[in-house]
């Protein structure tokens, strides 16, 4: 970072709890406390690692004959104002940028490095917070927008996001770029990179690298996070109508063969496969509803001939639905709250799936208005105390 910062580069820099000090923290004030400590001086307890860290952090730049300074929530120059909402408190975002722009930019330009802990907030009332797990990754990524940032540069012990998580894989490979989309629907694949909640305050332009701090060189090569997701939960529709082909038969789920050529048939017509799910007996493609008959009869020529396979049926008139937004997967209950709304109305879900971060769904093209409605409704609803929203300043 030193060499990074004496080519001319303006840092600053967040700094997480050293090693296992934040759960060695938490394991402290339950015991001393009994398993009774509150909320808030919890808070005050865990910010200890970070802040810590800090100090420790810009001592050593001083050290190394750099000029720097670290930021304290105790200070007026603290950036980072959250809610009320201890151990899981949530940035207010126009006045932690009105503090990043007005404090730390002018710093950063005469040449300081600033270093700020991650994970820690403040409130209004200048009551510490904590931003939950990931809350340094959320520290960065306010940083960054506020001041127009160049890149973010996340410093892990691992090369960047693997192909797979090494501690299942003998050797996966390291992702050269990944965009935002792909990368919210990944599972943990072991390695450590930005959190799911960091990933609503990234801006759509600027990049997010992730390197191993073993290259000792923030120009590392490693992984670069391209693009954004929304920053509340999103309900949106397909804007052609859709159908579902349903192929029943015996055990084609153990038929890599049957899957191989009802596939290749959709691919060979290059019509995009809009969803599909599959058991041991039955297999469902949804398409487009303007797909040609000629698709129709190919497949119907292979139900016909595998012996596999049995019959088919399609369903035209259906609204493809996608209900969208990180941390979705993390909001108990979402299904059936949206899977309720739409039965207290009448309206059927001819199919459902889900993946990380999203829900698809298809109901009866003539209730698409009405469904989105219904469902936009549900989930502002359910996830206002369970994936809070970005919160605006008043005025």
């Amino acid at each position: 970072m030193i060499n990074e910062k004496r080519r001319g580069t303006q840092i600053a820099v967040v700094v997480s709890a050293m090693g296992k000090t934040t759960d060695k923290l938490i394991q402290v004030a339950e015991r001393a406390c009994g398993g009774k400590v509150s909320p808030n001086e919890l808070d005050n307890i865990l910010a200890m690692g970070e802040r810590t860290t800090a100090r420790v952090f810009a001592a050593a730049l001083r050290s190394n004959g750099e000029r720097s300074i670290y930021l304290d929530p105790s200070d007026a120059d603290w950036p980072v104002i959250t809610d009320d909402s201890f151990n899981n408190a949530n940035p207010i975002l126009p006045i932690c940028e009105r503090q990043i722009k007005e404090k730390i930019q002018p710093m950063l330009k005469n040449g300081i490095t600033v270093v700020v802990p991650g994970f820690v907030g403040r409130t209004e009332e200048e009551a510490v917070t904590t931003m939950g797990r990931g809350g340094s990754d959320i520290t960065a990524m306010i940083l960054a927008r506020a001041l127009s940032a160049e890149e973010v540069i996340l410093v892990t012990d691992v090369d960047g996001i693997m192909s797979a998580d090494p501690k299942i894989i003998k050797s996966p490979e390291r992702l050269n770029n990944i965009e935002m989309d792909t990368l919210v629907g990944l599972a943990d694949s072991g390695s450590k990179f930005i959190h799911k909640k960091a990933l609503r305050y990234k801006s759509p332009t600027i990049d997010v690298r992730v390197i191993n701090n073993a290259a000792r060189d923030l120009r590392a090569e490693g992984t670069t996070i391209r693009g954004s997701f929304p920053e509340t939960i999103s309900v949106e529709s397909h804007p052609d109508a859709s159908m579902a082909v349903t192929i029943v038969g015996r055990a084609i789920s153990e038929s890599p063969a049957t899957l191989q050529n009802l596939l290749q048939e959709v691919r060979n017509f290059s019509v995009p496969i809009l969803g599909m799910s599959i058991n041991h007996n039955s297999l469902i493609f949804y398409l487009p509803m303007d797909s040609s008959n000629e698709l129709l009869e190919a497949l119907h020529s292979i139900v016909t001939k595998d012996d596999r396979t049995l019959a088919m049926a399609v369903r035209r008139g259906l609204s493809f639905i996608n209900v969208k937004g990180v941390g979705l997967e993390e909001t108990p209950g979402i299904i059936k709250s949206v899977s309720d709304v739409l039965t207290i109305a009448g309206i059927n879900i001819y199919g459902i799936f889900t993946i990380t971060s999203s829900v698809t769904l298809f109901v009866d093209l003539r209730e698409r208005e009405r469904a989105i409605y219904l469902i936009g409704e549900s989930v502002a609803r359910y996830t206002e105390g369970n994936v809070p929203p970005i919160e605006e300043e008043e005025g």
